[in-house]
């Protein structure tokens, strides 16, 4: 038996150094292996992965990270991975890895992935060449992730993702933006290719399991988090961008509608901050 524990989204930054350690440090005590699915960081930025990097390196199993959509806003996710390796981890974008444990071998074939959307309301290569060139990332990406996963020759095999690969992970997220949090290319890759399990993070709003069209089980996980909303007098848009400029983000899910989606992480200091960033974006 090997025992696999998995977190996702955890949204470090700088102010996070502490937040994990102590449930890291006895990881071993309950696990085989420490996979984690993306977004390691708030904004990318590689002060926030060094210190995720310093919790990472209490743990005593073989970790294996992906990146998430946040951990390439500050273009510096090459940064963010060399953080991550320096402390130990394994870091796989359209790679694999075996690992030997307990007589066995586990074998995790990892991608970030990307959106698309699912059978029946997916975008495809077609049109403009922004629209064709959204389609052909995701298309490389499991192509990436079919030649890993099938290349693995391991008693045992993962898919280590950020997106998720079918829809039924995503349910409680809003179905507008469905497109944006995963694929169906990625399952078709996993169903192609064969696998034991597929994990991803992204969702935090979504279900714990789902299965792909070959029955193959998957499993969205988290780090703890919460979402908030919020209605404003004038264009959401605006705000959300003034806020940008200022360090914090939110998105807009409505011409009137922000929507917050901190982890439960964050310090009272970068509650106070980002409530003062709002105030100034809102009056603005």
């Amino acid at each position: 038996m090997i025992r696999v524990a998995a977190i996702a989204d955890v949204h470090f930054s700088t102010d996070s150094r502490g937040r994990l350690r102590d449930h890291w440090s006895h990881v071993h005590e309950s696990a085989d292996v420490l996979l984690i699915g993306g977004d390691l960081t708030t904004h990318g930025e590689r002060d926030q992965a060094r210190v995720l990097a310093e919790e990472i390196g209490v743990v005593q199993v073989p970790v294996v990270i992906v990146l998430g959509n946040h951990d390439y806003h500050s273009d510096d996710a090459d940064g963010v991975r060399d953080e991550m390796e320096r402390a130990g981890a394994m870091v796989l974008e359209g790679e694999s890895a075996t690992l030997k444990i307990n007589g066995m071998t586990l074998g995790v074939a990892g991608a970030k992935g990307f959106g698309g959307g699912f059978a029946g309301a997916c975008g495809s290569a077609f049109g403009e060449p922004q629209m064709k060139a959204f389609v052909r990332h995701t298309e490389r990406i499991a192509a990436r992730l079919y030649d890993e996963l099938n290349g693995l020759q391991a008693d045992y095999r993962v898919a280590l993702l950020h997106y998720s690969p079918v829809k039924e992970t995503l349910a409680g997220e809003r179905l507008e933006i469905y497109p944006f949090l995963g694929s169906y290319l990625l399952a078709e890759a996993i169903d192609k290719a064969g696998a034991d399990l597929a994990i991803h993070g992204h969702a935090h709003l979504g279900q714990e399991k789902g299965v792909t069209a070959r029955g193959l089980p998957v499993t969205e996980v988290r780090g703890r988090g919460l979402m908030l909303a919020a209605e404003v007098s004038g264009d959401a848009a605006a705000v959300v961008g003034r806020a940008r400029e200022r360090g914090v983000l939110v998105n807009s899910t409505g011409p009137t509608t922000i929507r917050m989606v901190p982890p439960l992480i964050l310090t009272q200091a970068e509650v106070d901050e980002a409530i003062h960033v709002l105030e100034q974006a809102l009056t603005l």
